[in-house]
This record gives C-alpha cells, structure tokens and sequence, in this order.
C-alpha cells in the first residue's frame, strides 16, 4: 500500500494560479520520504458548472475533498464542498454536498448533490460501516458543530435524512512543503493504483534503451534503417533512428565491426516562429507546409513555409498565400489556417470575416489541380461553411465561428468547430460536431451537434471557451485535443475520447477529461499553452505544434514537440527534448554484420 495526499491549493493569483484551478483536488504521493505532488501540483478533479435556461453557465469549483473506498473495494467516492468559481459560497449548494465516483482516481463522474441539511457545509467525512452496512456520512457547518448520518446507497437516494449531532472525526491530516497545499488529506492505495497514477500524472524519462546484439546488413542503407528501442518510466517504448559513426567501416567488404551511434534527435528552440499562433504543419505530395495566424500584423495576413522536413521548416521562407486586400469579404481578421487533405484533394480551412470581429465565420478554400500549397494564385476564393441546406451555420453578427478542423473516421468525414453566441446573450465559446460533403468540404451533411461547453474551471477561467480543436486517430478511437479560457496564461489543452465504433455525433459518447493535459505548469519558460495540431512524419513519429508565450507577457510564439504516448496509448504533450532522449542515454553501441 502507498500514502496519496489530497488537498486543495491557495490560488496565488490570475496570471500563475487562479481560484478557478486552485479550489481543485490534487494529488500527491509518498515517495518513501516525501510526498511528492502529481500532475505537475494542478488539479485533477474539477466540479462541473451549472447551466441556467439561457444556456450561460455558471463556474463551480469545490474545497475540502474527502476520498473513501466504496463498500465492495471495487473504487473510490469522492465528497467535496462545491464553491463558486472564485471558492466562495455558492447559494445553489448550501446544505449539499458534491458527489463523485472513480475506479482510479483518474477519469472521475459527477453523480450530483447529496441534500444533509440547510446549513452551510464546512468540512466532510465519510466511511463504511460494516456492522450497520451503510456509509457512515459526517459534516461541520459554519457554526462548527458536526452531524452524522447512514446512507445504505448514494446513488440510489441522495435526499436528506435524520441527522444527528455527534463529535468530529479524526482526520489523517499531514504536513507537506508542496507548493501551495491547504489541508492535505491522506488515504492508502494499492501499490497497483499508486504506481498507475505516478505513471499516468508525472512526464516519463528515457531511462535506457533495447538495442540489438548485432546487425546485418548489406549496405548503408540498410543501416540507416536500423531502429533502437527507447525504454520510458512508465514501461513505454519509442522507435527511434541512430546517427551512426561509420568511420573505418567498408560496407563493400563483407565483416565485423563493433559501431556505435547516438539516438537521433531533431531540436527544436521554443519558440520556432514568434508572432505565430494556432500553428499547423501538413505533408503534401513529398513537402511539408508550415501555416499560422499572424500576430505580427494584427491577423491581416497568412504565410506559408514550404520544406522537405519538418526541421527545415524553422528557417525556410515565409511566402504570402493571403492578406486583408485579396477578397472584399475578408478585411478583417484571418484566423487559425489549417491544411487537410479530402479525396485526395488539399483544403485549407480558416475563419475570417469582412471586417466586424462578429461576423467572423469558418471558410474553406481548395487548391488547385496540380497547385503549390505556397502559390496564392493555386486557392480558389474562400467558400463559407454552411448547413446541408445552404444557409449560414449560424446568424452572422449575432454568432461567430471559428477554429474549424477536419478529419475522417470510419469512411466519413467530420468538422468540428468552435462557436460563440453573443447575442442576445454571451454564451462563451462551444465545439460542435457534424458531418461534412468530401466533394465539396465547406456544405455540412448533417445537423451540428454540441460537442462540449466550458464547463469545468480550467475551461472558464478569465473567459468561457472552447476552441481550436484537432484530432489524433488510432485504430481504435478517436482523440480529440481542444484549448480552453482566455487566450493569456490560463490558456490550456485539454481532450475528448470516443471509441471506435460508436457514433460520433452523440455527445454522450465522448469521454471528456477531467483535468489538462497542457498548461502553464508544464513546461517551464512556456505559457498559455494551446491550440495545437499534429503531424505524422516520414518516420512514423507524430509532432504537435502548438502555441504559448515565452514569458508571461510574451508574445505568441510557435513550438514543436514529440508526441509520446502514454500506457493508455494517449498523447504526452510535455514531454521535452531531454525528457524524450536523454543525454545519459542517448549513445548505443552494437556488432555490425556486413554480409
């Protein structure tokens, strides 16, 4: 069994940590000596807004988490406080207490409010009684006295009973120097959930390699083809290439040879582009096309990078496709460029609007038959997105659109796309969902459905959005990354999951993580974090590119960074360069057998 510490965290303020992520549960674990925190010391437990009749949200966020074992020892409860956003009383749950269930204390699900009484609730304690087999539930009120009651099954009746008034309970309460930790609560897990959170919430490290004992070959090329295994921390593997010291080898003569090379690693200095935002990288016919919204002239114009390799990209030239004076409808801002092949054919798709930030709306474009990805002159003029009918997705100057990616699964194609209503009321920035014509990508084939809202405090803080979404596929699900907040520090990365075979169009379907994948916390030096997308290289490994702020006051800048994949096979986002190939371990000697 291993010590896990829950807690919550003083928020230290809006630009590093804001109520909205502080009032979370986090956890930490006992490394023999210490506790140490997870998921670099963020919240991995966040409580769901409420929605009002108008559709707008109201944030939640939750203090004084308690975690017990359900009664079969088959997962775990959670009981918190829930607060309003800024961990304040929140009037919607006075005299109730919040409701989870985990089996992992990973993905988490949000049962509802447990009714105890009419009081405010301060503190909670929970455990099962075997002899009255019920949950023994007790909780202060703000007058400081503590009531208890059974409960036989949360789920099944979660009302007020008789309450009666009894002594507070002995909490395990431990001291720690984790950054912030207010009221660090410890419980015992089983040595196998303990070592699946470490490896699931802490970035892995290549700690050695598989390599073999010898290799045959019958020429250099054949070499240049030898893969080694890169060994991770959490039991992990990548293939990766070696840059191997072919002095003094004839490949012409057939021999042995002891050789010896180091793993290959591309660098890529944060940022690669700055002023360069909702960066994306596509291949296209033996090239890769680098595209971004530019910061540097307000959103008034696009420029590609055309290459051979991604590597390549960083220093080649920019080269205008399209600027504010091309189109009479598009004088306005030109926002997150994207490139995806349909049929065959190659799209960019983009948002941009005759000159009012409200009437900002998702187009596509297509490139010639034959055309250069970095001739202006190869696009046809940008066609607006529109319903399977014809008319507008939305009512322009009352709704925008925007961030409008593509991809297809399971022989459809689908768009998924941000959308924010501002009148007569702001409902924040939603994604939404539907099925596209591959003929003619900009005409919807079905009714958009809503996909998710902001609807957790990482999402909602400073602002409510969702947006720029993108999709990784595999074999057997989709995953679908998205950024969320404001678009300064608390910008984050977070995603959706759903598995193959279900429909995609069904927002229930989709898994939606509790918690970021990518925020201001993982990567020292990098903030605001977001907007992402990915690209396979010719090697098989996959990039994200990405944006964030090299300082707090940065301006947005690009970055590109490996994509590992963790035991769960979804996608490490943080992991950097000496991280992913360690100077330690990044020389690998083997026999080579020229036959």
């Amino acid at each position: 069994m291993k010590e896990l510490i829950y807690y919550t965290r003083k928020p230290i303020d809006s630009v590093y940590y804001d109520a909205r992520i502080a009032y979370s549960m986090h956890l930490g674990i006992n490394n023999g000596t210490k506790f140490e925190a997870l998921n670099h010391n963020s919240g991995v437990l966040f409580a769901l807004a409420t929605e009002n009749k108008d559709g707008s949200l109201n944030p939640k966020c939750l203090r004084n988490p308690f975690i017990f074992y359900k009664k079969d020892g088959s997962g775990f409860y959670i009981l918190a406080v829930r607060t309003d956003g800024e961990g304040e009383t929140d009037t919607e749950s006075i005299g109730s207490i919040l409701l989870w269930e985990s089996k992992d204390l990973l993905r988490y699900k949000e049962i509802g409010m447990i009714k105890v009484g009419s009081s405010e609730v301060e503190k909670i304690f929970c455990e099962y009684d075997a002899e009255k087999t019920a949950y023994k539930l007790m909780w202060s009120v703000d007058n400081g006295k503590w009531y208890m009651m059974y409960i036989e099954d949360f789920v099944a009746d979660m009302q007020i009973r008789r309450e009666t008034e009894c002594e507070s309970p002995a909490f395990s309460y431990v001291e720690t120097d984790i950054e912030g930790a207010v009221d660090c609560n410890v419980i015992e897990v089983s040595d196998d959930i303990a070592d699946r959170l470490v490896k699931k919430l802490t970035v892995p490290k290549h700690i050695g390699n598989k390599v073999s004992e010898s290799i045959k070959v019958t020429c250099r090329e054949e070499l240049d083809n030898v893969r080694v295994q890169a060994l991770y921390s959490d039991g992990t593997c990548a293939s990766k290439r070696v840059d191997w010291d072919i002095c003094g080898i004839d490949f012409a003569k057939p021999g042995e040879y002891d050789i010896k090379g180091n793993i290959h690693k591309d660098h890529f200095e944060f940022p690669v582009a700055f002023n360069r935002a909702d960066p994306c990288i596509a291949f296209w016919n033996g090239k890769y096309y680098f595209i971004a919204t530019n910061d540097a002239d307000s959103n008034h114009s696009l420029y590609v990078r055309e290459a051979d390799t991604i590597p390549e990209l960083v220093g080649a030239e920019e080269k205008l496709i399209l600027d504010s004076d091309m189109y009479d409808y598009a004088k306005g801002l030109l926002w997150a460029p994207e490139f995806h092949e349909v049929e065959g054919k190659l799209y960019r798709f983009l948002a941009l609007t005759s000159g009012e930030f409200f009437c900002e709306e998702s187009h596509v474009m297509e490139l010639c038959e034959g055309g250069n990805p970095s001739h202006k002159e190869d696009w046809s003029a940008p066609k607006r997105v529109v319903r399977k009918d014809g008319k507008d997705i939305c009512e322009m100057g009352k709704e925008i659109t925007l961030d409008m990616t593509c991809f297809k699964w399971q022989g459809d194609y689908y768009a998924v796309w941000s959308q924010r209503q501002f009148i007569p009321k702001d409902l924040g920035a939603w994604l939404y969902i539907a099925k596209i014509n591959p003929r003619e990508p900009w005409k919807l084939l079905s009714e958009p459905v809503i996909l998710s809202k902001p609807d957790y405090g990482w999402a909602n803080n400073h602002t409510f959005v969702d947006e720029g979404p993108f999709a990784l596929l595999s074999d057997d699900r989709v995953i679908l990354t998205f950024s969320s907040a404001a678009v300064d520090t608390s910008y984050v990365v977070s995603m959706l999951t759903i598995e193959k075979g279900k429909d995609l169009l069904v927002r229930e379907n989709w898994e939606k993580n509790n918690y970021p994948i990518l925020t201001s916390r993982s990567v020292p030096g990098e903030f605001g974090t977001g907007h992402n997308a990915y690209v396979t290289d010719e090697y098989g490994d996959v990039w994200n590119t990405y944006h964030a702020r090299p300082g707090t006051e940065g301006v947005r800048s690009s970055g590109i960074r490996r994509v590992h994949f963790d035991i769960d096979s979804l996608p490490i986002l943080d992991m950097t360069e000496d991280l992913d190939v360690s100077p330690e371990f990044s020389e690998v000697c083997t026999k080579l057998i020229i036959e």
